[in-house]
């Protein structure tokens, strides 16, 4: 394999790689997600090779889903069993998708890479970023009336499905399922995660919507998932050589650090609030990978050969646009943070009062 590039991790770098992971951490806390979809990003536009850039964030990853599973566990939200299988499958799914991204590292180099995960990027943030906030809307039309789960059609004909041999009981299914059909989601979940750092927009739906899940015992349960193929996904990119330790403690650090500030501010807004908010960061990210992909293609002389000019105005976009995204999020968390302390302390004085003139 090629010498692999790993950016010089200046002040500079440090103190921005820390931000980011602040801001990660915060998405992250804020709308149940890894935050992998805006840190991987992040921290291409700061010169990471894609492939690195994806293997460093696996690798942070990991650790953060297993505090978080542990946490989530105590109150009785995961699903311990459905996670370790559906994690072991996504295994095979991450070597698969490792070995697709260092071929590709190999054939053409860090734009390759960086061409392929950016591609990738825009096509999985259109698909889930729309769905995201066409949820969002329904949910605000429908009053954010918070309806009881139910499960999809096509859930119970999965769970009606008896193969000898295959079947297994999942408590958050309160169902049996056979395992064939488990296989092909684990894999998908493991490829998606080995080529973006982000597992979750595919495990996720597919225990809701094809499993049967609770959505709050799936988001809960793909942590276990993370834990698992994350643990696998560093060791087999680490054998490579592509996972640069130090940005994965630096965004580990920030990240657990904004995590708790997205958690606290999550609890002060409405469903469709939160969903708004990941569908908005999630098409901003889409442009701002979008930006790039012109260049990577005139880099590797797929396209025409572009001017300097128009490659810097190109980068500058975006840049920009990844600012723009970073800086949306932080501000729309904060700001819910701020509303909602605000909140707390005016009841908590008004109840102060109402005792005080009882007594």
């Amino acid at each position: 394999m090629d010498i692999i590039s790993f950016i010089d991790v200046t002040f500079t770098n440090a103190l921005l790689l820390f931000l980011v992971g602040i801001v990660g951490g915060m998405v992250s806390g804020f709308i149940g997600s890894g935050g992998a979809f805006v840190l991987t990003p992040a921290m291409m536009t700061l010169g990471v090779p894609g492939i690195v850039a994806v293997a460093s964030n696996i690798c942070h990853k990991f650790p953060k889903a297993l505090v978080g599973a542990i946490k989530r566990n105590k109150y009785g939200h995961v699903d311990i069993k459905l996670g370790i299988v559906m994690g072991i499958f996504a295994e095979f799914g991450m070597l698969y998708g490792k070995t697709v991204m260092t071929n590709i590292k190999n054939v053409y180099g860090d734009v390759g890479t960086n061409l392929y995960v950016s591609f990738i990027f825009v096509v999985v943030l259109g698909i889930v970023g729309t769905f995201v906030l066409r949820d969002a809307r329904r949910m605000f039309k429908a009053g954010d009336t918070g309806q009881e789960f139910v499960v999809t059609k096509l859930a119970k004909w999965v769970q009606s499905i008896n193969i000898p041999g295959t079947m297994m009981h999942f408590d958050s299914l309160k169902a049996r399922v056979s395992v064939l059909f488990i296989v092909p989601l684990g894999f998908a979940t493991g490829l998606l995660a080995s080529t973006i750092a982000v597992g979750g927009f595919i495990g996720v739906p597919a225990m809701i919507y094809v499993l049967g899940a609770p959505a709050m015992m799936a988001s809960a349960t793909e942590l276990v998932i993370a834990f698992v193929m994350g643990f696998g996904g560093t060791i087999f990119y680490a054998w490579d050589g592509v996972v640069d330790v130090r940005l994965a403690m630096i965004i580990l650090l920030g990240s657990l650090f904004g995590i708790q500030l997205g958690a606290v501010g999550t609890t002060y807004v409405k469903d469709y609030t939160v969903k708004l908010v990941m569908g908005v960061i999630m098409v901003t990210v889409l442009f701002s990978r979008f930006f790039y992909i012109p260049g990577y293609l005139s880099q590797l002389n797929l396209i025409e050969t572009m001017a300097p000019e128009t490659l810097k105005t190109l980068k500058m976009l975006g840049d920009a646009t990844l600012f723009l995204a970073l800086a949306l999020g932080a501000l729309i968390i904060v700001s819910a943070l701020i509303k909602g302390m605000a909140m707390h302390k005016k009841q908590h004085e008004e109840l102060a009062a109402l005792d005080g003139y009882e007594d």
